[in-house]
């Protein structure tokens, strides 16, 4: 049997302070570790109440948690997950930890706790805290920031890229059609770069959340179709579309950014053959497949295929067509949405990237798919009555000046109110085109409704945007409407306008 002497080394040695307490609350005994914890020496406080080394405010409950724990008394920490403090002899608080662990005495029941003290991990916690919050709000400013440079650094690129488009309407010099054609190349690299840049930051920040949702897959493939018909012609290239299996779930709009930059890449390396777009079903899901006939990656540089301004093939101290940020863009996107893409490639004879989607949660069929659009003769176009509704004046000025030359009567707004007024002294329009950001918390959609209640629901019209945050996720293009992203393209921004017009005339006539 161990002497009392042993059994009293065998506490005093323990880290933490230790005390035992009787059934009535009274201290027993104290380490000596209790001094450096609480400043009382052991004797000073042996035949007190443990209330001693409790603040004021805790003392009534502990009463009733003590005879508690008499009922069932069994080792534990004291109470778990709240906050605790001891009293230190000064006045002053510590917070600390408790473990209790019940003793017999024959029919005696002793309680033994052994106190810690946490204030050095309180103080980490609370600076960790700190920091956590810090960065949320940073993360909050950094995203709010990024989407006033989205709107704002977009605005001067829209200005840009309309008044190219004007020019090379109006020279016909072939020196000056020549600088009017490299700057319209200048301002596309500008703007190629600039949303690279800001889609990058806005990855990297947060500030870009899913919205996972079934979506037809023909519909998303056709759209890119569409969109990059014009440039495989232009190259040569055969663009192929292949779909097998017709939806999918995911966020359709970072999806179809992925497929974006996929696509362009592949032309961009495809000097001759084909790019196909293909879906099909696999055990896992959907494959979202991306295929050419071009120049193919070499085996030891597919692991920096994804690195920022890596581009393959391309010395960093030479000229180069883009930046090398498609596919870090790709990356971090897929990363986003939890999914996988795999990549295979041989020289010589091309590349496949494959995203690999959940299935569709329900049969989802293919909405109605519109056309390439192609712009209508001049003669039509100058019939047209379209409304410009932008606060900012150089884009709002630009877009008027190109329209005009094309022969269209412009009219002009920079909010709501003042689209309401030129609407009630020209009810009969042809179109609205509508910048998403106007002053105060006006909306482009706000704008659009106000003269469709005027001009009737038929109405045409372009939501433009440099936004690229979820808040334009609820509002869907459809027959009617289109959404077109900042900076648009004069032709671009044409062949849309044409497109409206075209759907609408014969409505007009049956009225």
């Amino acid at each position: 049997m161990l002497s009392p002497e042993l059994l009293a080394s065998v506490l005093e040695s323990a880290p933490d302070a230790v005390i035992i307490v009787d059934a009535a609350g009274t201290i027993l005994f104290a380490s000596s570790r209790i001094t450096a914890l609480c400043g009382y020496r052991p004797e000073e406080i042996t035949g007190r109440g443990i209330e001693c080394l409790l603040p004021e405010r805790f003392r009534e409950t502990h009463l009733a948690h003590r005879h508690s724990y008499a009922r069932h008394a069994r080792p534990r920490p004291m109470g778990a997950d709240l906050d605790l403090y001891a009293l230190h002899k000064d006045g002053t608080e510590l917070p600390v930890e408790i473990s209790l662990s019940p003793i017999r005495d024959g029919e005696r029941l002793l309680v033994a706790a052994a106190l810690r003290d946490v204030t050095e991990r309180k103080r980490i916690q609370t600076e960790l805290m700190q920091a956590r919050e810090a960065a949320e709000r940073a993360n909050l400013a950094k995203s709010r920031f990024l989407a006033t440079a989205s709107h704002d650094l977009r605005q001067p690129l829209q200005t840009l890229s309309l008044l190219n488009g004007t020019l090379r309407r109006l020279v016909h010099d072939p020196t000056g059609a020549e600088a009017v054609a490299q700057q319209g190349q200048a301002i596309e690299a500008m703007s190629r770069l600039t949303n690279a840049l800001l889609d990058i930051s806005k990855l990297e920040s947060g500030a870009i959340r899913p919205d996972p949702e079934d979506f037809a897959v023909a519909t998303l493939f056709e759209e890119l179709r569409n969109e990059f018909a014009s440039l495989a012609a232009s190259k040569g290239v055969e663009l192929r579309i292949d779909v097998s299996a017709p939806s999918a779930h995911s966020d359709p709009s970072l999806v179809g950014q992925i497929l974006r930059n996929l696509v362009s890449n592949a032309i961009k390396y495809t000097n001759r053959g084909w790019v196909q777009l293909r879906s099909a079903h696999s055990a896992s899901g959907v494959q979202l497949q991306v295929t050419d006939t071009g120049v193919g990656i070499p085996a030891d540089q597919l692991p920096y295929i994804y690195d920022e301004f890596y581009q393959v093939g391309v010395a960093s101290n030479t000229s180069r067509e883009g930046y090398g940020l498609g596919l870090a863009i790709v990356q971090r996107l897929v990363t986003l949405l939890g999914l996988k893409l795999d990549v295979q490639s041989t020289v010589g004879r091309g590349s496949t990237f494959t995203l690999e989607l959940p299935s569709a949660e329900r049969k989802t069929a293919a909405g109605p798919v519109a056309a390439p659009g192609a712009a209508l003769p001049a003669c039509e176009q100058r019939a047209a009555r379209i409304l410009l509704v932008d606060d900012d004046a150089g884009v709002r000025n630009a877009t008027a000046l190109l329209l005009r030359v094309e022969g269209c009567e412009v009219l002009c707004a920079a909010s709501l109110g003042e689209t309401e007024q030129v609407l009630r002294e020209n009810p009969q329009l042809d179109l609205i085109i509508a910048d998403y950001h106007l002053q105060g918390n006006e909306t482009g959609v706000d704008v659009i409704a106000a003269a469709r209640a005027i001009a009737g629901e038929s109405l045409g019209a372009v939501l433009v945007s440099g936004d690229t945050s979820s808040r334009l996720r609820d509002v869907k293009a459809g027959d009617r409407l289109r959404i077109a992203s900042k900076p648009i393209r004069a032709e671009e921004l044409l062949s849309i306008i044409a497109e409206l017009l075209a759907a609408r005339r014969p409505a007009k006539a049956a009225g």
